[in-house]
């Protein structure tokens, strides 16, 4: 219970604070666009490849991992079938599918680990499987929904080497498996920029508040009731009947992998809509709503589970 409320408490405190920053005007009329591009070009891909290329690649193989990307999967590809049928379009799919089924790992995900079920490690297969094999495939889908059929093929094909959140994931994972030792005066800036990312991403969003409508009240109302209810409900679902059932978990296994699939849609996905221009009120949201139910959803799963 403490760490839920403390971990949403860090994230509500650093959003208000970007609120109040947009309700002065202290950072202009673009800072929320500043500060989001500074996170999608310079400060995230630093941060994954710091976190990958320490990290241990071996929770690669687990049948947490399974669960995890089963999970994703599912709930992925329920939003994506439903907006194929209701002509949504590829880019505002993506996200939609990307909210539905992408966890805030990192910043929240960490302190629940540590507080809630006591070894922050445990969120690594989640952390390493969206930060190596979610987020390159959605980026590169949004990349070429955006780009269309005005690039060669062979440059469309190189679009994965070009996106610098996947360059940075990929980098990050080159270097843990090769185990390469990088010096100090290399990795200690990498480090510092990689550390702006998560504020950065909390203060845009924050920002981003200011002046919008109530939620669920335009045109995107569908869209965000469907990945808000696979988010909060569908995949924590998924994920027990997974491991429950399919792989048999039990106990602390089972509750491990089913609180880590309960946590809300990143704040880094409003990043993402915010920088090709798509689904950009979706993610918010989708993020805004998720994060706030999340909260007895998670206290219900320790509860019920622990």
């Amino acid at each position: 219970m403490q760490g839920v409320l403390s971990g949403f408490l860090v994230i509500a405190v650093v959003i208000g604070v970007g609120y109040v920053i947009g309700r002065r005007g202290n950072l202009g009329a673009q800072g929320s666009e500043v500060l989001t591009k500074l996170a999608f070009h310079v400060a995230s891909p630093a941060l994954l490849f710091t976190t990958l290329a320490r990290a241990d690649l071996s929770v690669v193989f687990s049948s947490r991992l399974l669960v995890t990307a089963l999970s994703t999967a599912a709930v992925a590809g329920v939003f994506a079938a439903v907006g194929v049928a209701r002509g949504w379009g590829v880019g505002r799919t993506t996200i939609g599918a990307l909210c539905s089924s992408y966890v805030n790992s990192g910043n929240l995900g960490i302190p629940i680990a540590v507080y809630v079920l006591g070894d922050a490690s445990l969120v690594a297969p989640v952390l390493l499987f969206q930060l190596v094999g979610v987020t390159p495939v959605a980026l590169t889908i949004l990349d070429l929904s955006t780009a269309g059929g005005k690039q060669p093929l062979w440059r469309r094909l190189l679009t994965p080497l070009r996106n610098p959140i996947a360059v940075g994931s990929l980098a990050g994972v080159a270097v843990s498996a090769a185990g390469v030792g990088i010096p100090g005066p290399v990795w200690d800036p990498v480090q510092l920029i990689g550390n702006m990312a998560v504020p950065a991403v909390l203060l845009a969003f924050g920002i981003s508040l200011r002046g919008s409508t109530l939620p669920l009240r335009g045109g995107d109302r569908g869209a965000v009731l469907l990945a808000v209810g696979l988010k909060a409900v569908g995949q924590p679902l998924v994920a027990w009947a997974l491991a429950a059932g399919v792989f048999g978990l039990r106990g602390a296994h089972l509750l491990d992998v089913v609180v880590t699939s309960a946590l809300p849609a990143a704040q880094n996905l409003f990043t993402y809509a915010s920088s090709y221009g798509v689904g950009e009120r979706l993610a918010r949201e989708a993020i805004l709503i998720s994060t706030a139910l999340s909260v007895p959803v998670l206290v219900a799963v320790a509860a019920v589970l622990g």
